[in-house]
């Protein structure tokens, strides 16, 4: 009161020394001197880094392919090991050294350039052992597991391949058909035979383990005296799978020109898709389900179910009857079935011994699952008793190589219970298969 009475002013007032908005200013300041260092320090490499993710080209020679060890001395070496990257040195004057790591751009372009070169020249006569084939086959085996790539990149991979000309490596197959004689051996054990299980055996199931079928009398006399197939009996074979990718194939007559046609569960074989999958059939195979679901377990009229086969002419029949105990009386009933209609048809039931062999063999290969799938056991044995193995039909992806939607069949879009089999997995491996020249896969349009 007596200040303002007198007229007094404080000479400090209204200029806030070191007050908030000093501080604020400060702080300020500071922020943006830090940030300006940073951008320094570090923003080269994210704009040149970006730079060269935009455009894509320029000039690469600066380019190493490699991982990279920092020396004592400070110089950048290619390491030897580890995952490969391409690292960019770029020296400029009064600047320091920026190393940038981006993916290997320029290996890529020159992959994808080198992949259209094949295909621009594609004319179905490059041999398996070319330069450029062995290169394409590489990228395949380069995928060990199937999760470690995306599904389009595969098919990429798969597309490039097709323009090698397919050819068996004796080697390989070789190799390959000894593991499984030495761990299935369907020459001997594919089939329930009187040689490889007498009368009075105890047969344990494949699945319901604990369960164990007496080969009474009766049992017995339905069994083949012995294997109907040996070890390498025919030069070439065609498995038919019923993937939709086989329809509008053309590729029947191929198929029906095979020595030996294996087919899996009682597919459609009429007028209809015959130019796709052919018609001759040596062996089909039939899911017990098929039999309760469609011809109500044969309780009832069988004819129906009799003149359904009669589309295979005389292919011989087999059926996992000792898969669990619900599938043996519905297998029983197609062979005292045939036998009431005096068919000549042969009957055969899977080994289940064998099929628990093939399931481990394969677990091993990566495909693990509650149950193999009809088509894989038949190239299995195919394998054995083939010199040569053709696939056609074979597929697990909803689109086709070249990205086209198509049916889970190719006689409807029904798809299977999920989880029960690993049909990617199987697939992922024919594809190596057909890589490594064991096995010919065919996707695309027969000629």
């Amino acid at each position: 009161m007596l200040r303002r009475r007198m007229g007094y002013s404080d000479p400090s007032s209204g200029k806030d020394i070191l007050g908030n908005r000093s501080l604020c200013f400060i702080f300020i300041c500071a922020f943006g001197l830090v940030t300006l260092l940073q951008q320094i320090l570090y923003g080269k490499n994210y704009i040149k880094s970006a730079q060269q993710f935009s455009r894509l080209k320029g000039d690469e020679t600066g380019n190493w392919t490699g991982p990279v060890n920092f020396s004592d001395d400070g110089s950048l070496k290619p390491a030897r090991n580890g995952r490969k990257r391409c690292f960019r040195q770029n020296f400029q004057p009064d600047s320091q050294l920026s190393v940038i790591v981006t993916p290997c751009l320029a290996d890529i372009k020159k992959k994808k350039k080198r992949s259209q070169r094949y295909l621009d020249n594609y004319d179905g006569s490059f041999d398996y052992n070319s330069t450029a084939c062995r290169e394409l086959r590489q990228e395949i085996m380069d995928i060990k597991v199937l999760t470690m790539v995306k599904t389009s990149d595969l098919f990429e991979r798969w597309r490039n391949l097709q323009v090698c000309r397919w050819e068996q490596n004796k080697e390989e197959a070789s190799n390959f058909k000894m593991s499984l004689s030495r761990c299935c051996n369907a020459p001997s054990f594919l089939f329930t035979t009187k040689r490889n299980t007498p009368a009075g055996t105890k047969l344990r199931y494949e699945v319901d383990t604990s369960g164990i079928l007496p080969i009474t009398t009766e049992v017995f006399k339905m069994f083949p005296d012995d294997m109907p197939y040996s070890k390498s009996q025919y030069k070439k074979c065609a498995v038919i799978g019923n993937g939709g990718i086989i329809k509008n194939s053309k590729c029947g007559k191929e198929i029906d020109s095979a020595d030996f046609v294996f087919r899996c569960n009682i597919p459609p074989i009429n007028e209809k898709y015959s130019a796709d999958v052919g018609t001759k059939t040596d062996l089909v195979t039939i899911n017990p389900s098929i039999i309760t679901e469609r011809f109500q377990k044969l309780e009832k009229w069988r004819r129906p179910f009799y003149e359904v086969l009669q589309n295979y002419e005389n292919s011989s029949v087999v059926l996992p009857a000792f898969y669990n105990t619900r599938n043996t009386d519905v297998s029983f009933r197609v062979k005292y079935m045939l036998d009431d209609f005096d068919s000549q048809r042969g009957v055969f039931f899977f080994h289940p011994q064998y099929l628990l062999n093939v399931q481990r063999f394969w677990a091993v290969q990566g495909v693990r699952a509650k149950r193999l799938s009809s088509g894989l056991m038949l190239v299995t044995a195919a394998l054995e008793m083939c010199e040569e193995v053709h696939l056609y039909g074979f597929w697990a992806f909803p689109m086709n190589p070249s990205g086209i939607f198509i049916t889970h069949h190719y006689y409807d879009n029904v798809k299977p219970r999920p989880g029960f089999h690993a049909m990617p997995h199987e697939i992922f491996n024919f594809i190596h298969m057909h890589t490594r020249g064991i096995i010919n896969v065919h996707t695309g349009q027969c000629t």
